[in-house]
């Protein structure tokens, strides 16, 4: 034998009010969403009928009363008494792809702050009914006496604890919040709170100025321009406001949505591409589908197709920028080049803007790689910021530029770059190239040296540091330490070895190349201290002076310190100590 369920509508209550909705105070826009669906149900079969919504406030008490079509008594208990039952109020008119909400579960978000529903309603030509619903799932319905003219009054009395929503000014200001956009006439004790004019659409030269006042009433901030959106096929109005300062990437954007000019939610995400965040968007839409709550917006093709759509806007306003105003483009870009630099990674035309306008930081000043392609047609760069710290002012003593790849985004850019800009070279900056660049000593001075490059070889053997002596600029840096990339590799992979478990050293040592390359120390002949140095004839002092260079050129160049490094140092820096130090006779006790 089969039975329907029973539904226990307190829990129901509690499943919206805790679970479903944000906050009680949703109960009025479901209110009013259900009273202009009834008035554009009569607005199809009789277009000169009034819209109005009057609502009225009282002593824990609130009325609000349409102009809409009204119900039958068999239609109130079919739509008020039943839940989740929508192909009767289908039949009836109220086709959900041309309307804004539901009846049952929309109502019944009015027990979260009324232990009691009273509903009148009366279409044209029929009676009136009285619906009079309760927390616990009791109903009554009767016949009333008729009502001035067509339409439906919902009157919510207060539950305990929820009084504070039905004051007056919490009403006003909800009903403004909501309903704002509503193409209707909306009175609140006999006072209009509406005009129903979208900001955008307003006509003439201060619609600009009025962007811009509703920008900063509504969101907080003067934007830094505004965008107009469009999109007819998810029946999409709007404007995107550009943030006046630099947005956090890692937050995801939301946008103030209307569903029919009705508020949906001020905070939804997923309106627009990911790399958008520098916009704040205010829309009205009429096919992008709600969620159950009708607080966000379901994600389908639809909301993806209108997202790409609105992406492609405003890469379009970024390109004009460029063409029209480079001045403020350049401001646009001080300001939010991270998001610019994520679009550019897939897309040409604004990888191209990039190449023109976006400045790179480089040891010879900041510079866009239109700049650096004149002033050569390959573009060096390295991919960590500390790695430039490292090379920076070496290479340009040595006219070498060095275009600093290590901020978010960049490195990747700058590999792109040659897909898009003709005749133009990219390559990850080696150290090994700085040592070509230096002065070899003669052969004379070379072998004249010889004993104190092996004496500081002897040094360093036993952090595996190779030592070469060059001449280089600036003369005031004693002492470059280099290492090239698959020396990098090399150490860092036998590094990783010795601290993994067998079976990982095992498969790390099968990706040992066994590459000996080294590190390399390289001395600059034409530092004063290096020339007194080679001149030592203290071989303890020769070696300390080394190591202690060694030392000085791994924390000038920000290298990570092994344990070996760490001891050898301080070595140094005591046996210099003591060389410096005099030494005295202990007092006689």
């Amino acid at each position: 034998m089969s039975e329907n369920f029973q539904v226990d509508l307190q829990g129901i209550v509690d499943l919206l009010s805790n679970h479903l909705y944000s906050s009680p105070r949703v109960y009025l826009r479901e209110l009013l969403q259900n009273a202009v669906d009834a008035i554009t149900a009569r607005q199809a079969t009789e277009p000169d009928a009034p819209r109005r919504i009057d609502v009225r406030t009282a002593e824990n008490e609130l009325s609000i009363a349409d102009t809409g079509i009204g119900l039958l008594p068999d239609q109130v208990r079919e739509l008020l008494a039943t839940i989740g039952r929508s192909s009767k109020r289908d039949e009836i008119g109220f086709a959900r792809s041309e309307f804004l909400g539901q009846f049952g579960i929309g109502l019944l978000s009015a027990l979260m702050v009324a232990d009691e529903i009273e509903v009148v309603t009366q279409p044209a030509g029929g009676p009136a009914t009285r619906w009079i619903g309760t927390a616990d799932g009791r109903y009554t319905i009767a016949a009333t006496a008729d009502r001035s003219e067509p339409g439906t009054t919902v009157t919510l009395k207060a539950r305990r604890g929820a009084e504070q929503w039905y004051k007056p000014a919490t009403v006003v200001e909800l009903i403004r919040l909501f309903g704002a956009l509503l193409p209707l006439e909306i009175r609140v004790d006999g006072e209009q709170v509406t005009d129903g004019k979208a900001p955008w659409e307003n006509a003439g030269a201060l619609q600009r100025a009025e962007l811009v006042g509703y920008a900063q009433d509504k969101l907080g901030f003067t934007p830094f321009d505004v965008i107009h959106l469009n999109n007819p096929a998810a029946g999409l109005t709007g404007v995107a406001f550009v943030l006046p300062f630099a947005a956090n990437p890692a937050e995801r954007a939301t946008h103030r949505v209307y569903l029919k000019r009705m508020l949906l939610a001020e905070h939804v995400e997923g309106l627009l591409p990911d790399w958008a965040f520098f916009v704040r968007a205010v829309i009205d839409t009429s096919e992008l589908r709600p969620t159950a709550s009708r607080e966000a917006l379901f994600d389908d093709g639809t909301l993806e197709a209108t997202r790409d759509a609105l992406g492609e806007q405003l890469r379009g306003w970024l390109v004009r920028l460029g063409n029209t105003d480079p001045a403020k483009l350049d401001r646009f870009l001080g300001i939010h080049q991270l998001g610019v630099k994520a679009l550019a990674l897939h897309d040409d035309e604004m990888l191209q803007l990039v190449h023109r306008w976006l400045r790179f930081e480089t040891n010879h000043g900041r510079m866009t790689t239109a700049e650096l392609q004149q002033r050569s047609d390959r573009i060096r760069y390295v991919t960590t910021v500390e790695e430039f710290r490292q090379l920076a002012a070496v290479a340009a003593a040595q006219q070498i530029t060095v275009v600093n790849g290590g901020y978010t985004y960049d490195s990747e850019l700058l590999a792109r770059l040659p897909e898009v800009v003709p005749d133009l070279v990219t390559s990850r900056f080696d150290p090994s190239e700085l040592s070509t660049s230096f002065d070899s000593l003669d052969p004379e001075s070379e072998l004249r040296l010889r004993p104190f490059v092996q004496a500081a070889q002897d040094a360093l053997d036993s952090v595996g540091c190779e030592v070469v002596l060059r001449a280089f600029e600036p003369a005031q840096l004693p002492a470059l330490y280099l290492v090239d990339r698959s020396a990098q590799f090399a150490s860092e992979l036998r590094s990783t070895k010795d601290r993994a478990d067998a079976l990982w050293a095992e498969v790390l040592g099968a990706l040992d190349t066994h590459d000996d390359s080294r590190p390399q120390l390289v001395l600059n002949y034409r530092s004063p201290l290096v020339r007194r140095m080679a001149s030592l004839d203290d071989p303890e002092l020769t070696r300390l002076a080394v190591e202690g260079l060694y030392g000085h050129a791994l924390m000038l160049g920000y290298h990570p310190i092994t344990p070996a490094d760490s001891a050898l140092v301080n070595r140094s820096f005591l046996g210099l100590l003591d060389q410096a130090v005099p030494t005295t006779e202990e007092p006689t006790v």
